[in-house]
């Protein structure tokens, strides 16, 4: 057989391949649209929800020392020694160490500018602050009041927020009344539409954590006050759940 009539055969078995696996192809996206349709053919899908307001139940705080002096070495200690005694006033009060957790450390030149902008060290800036969190939140006014008085100068924020353990004691219920209102909606549509729902096709969930409150606290506002507690309010925090559900109907 000549080179010429094999080569011819070649191309003819090749284009007959390529039409198969054409045609494979097509039968295949054929039998997975159909599966597709079959899936969503005769359903309805409906989203639930369901929230709850809640009283927060825990507190995160940054109290902090913030300490200038002539030379670095100076002014870390000054402020470790501050550090220190905001910390054993925090254990004081029954703080344990998982509630106390530093946040952040630093220290840095300061300069003083000219005339002619040259810049010359004037000394140096240390910083040392550390994370509270607490759920005895009846003694938030007495641990920044306590702080400050130990030598805290830097307070930078209260933040309110519900515990892991809280939401779980609300997930059952959140989860119960958002599946409710998924079933309510669902039979509503159903009879606009004139059909029954005889069954459930799928169904996921989605939670929502109670949302932070933040309160901003004012050291010299503090200063100015003297002996007056600080004033510390929890407010209210939100914790909710949705569900989307899929429905047969007939």
């Amino acid at each position: 057989m000549s080179q010429e009539n094999k080569n011819d055969k070649l191309y003819y078995v090749i284009v007959a391949l390529s039409v198969v696996l054409v045609l494979m192809s097509a039968t295949i996206y054929a039998i997975s649209q159909s599966g597709a349709e079959d899936n969503t053919e005769n359903t309805i899908s409906i989203s639930g929800y369901a929230e709850q307001k809640v009283i927060p139940d825990t507190a995160t705080m940054n109290i902090g020392v913030v300490i200038q002096s002539e030379t670095a070495k100076e002014a870390t200690d000054k402020n470790a020694a501050l550090m220190n005694a905001v910390i054993a006033e925090l254990k004081a009060m029954g703080l344990q160490d998982k509630e106390i957790q530093t946040s952040y450390v630093s220290v840095y030149p300061v300069y003083n500018y000219d005339a002619n902008d040259t810049q010359t060290i004037k000394g140096y800036s240390a910083s040392n602050s550390v994370q509270v969190t607490t759920k005895n939140l009846d003694n938030l006014s007495e641990i920044i009041d306590r702080s400050t008085a130990a030598g805290a100068n830097n307070i930078e924020s209260v933040s309110f927020s519900v515990s892991d353990d809280k939401q779980k004691q609300l997930r059952e219920d959140l989860m119960n009344k958002a599946v409710a209102d998924a079933s309510s909606k669902a039979t509503t549509l159903a009879k606009s539409l004139g059909v029954e729902i005889n069954g459930v096709q799928t169904s996921s969930v989605s939670e929502t954590g109670g949302s932070g409150v933040e309160s901003k606290y004012d050291m010299q506002t503090e200063t100015a006050v003297g002996a007056v507690s600080t004033p510390i309010q929890p407010g209210e925090s939100t914790v909710s759940m949705s569900v989307q559900v899929t429905y047969y109907i007939e």
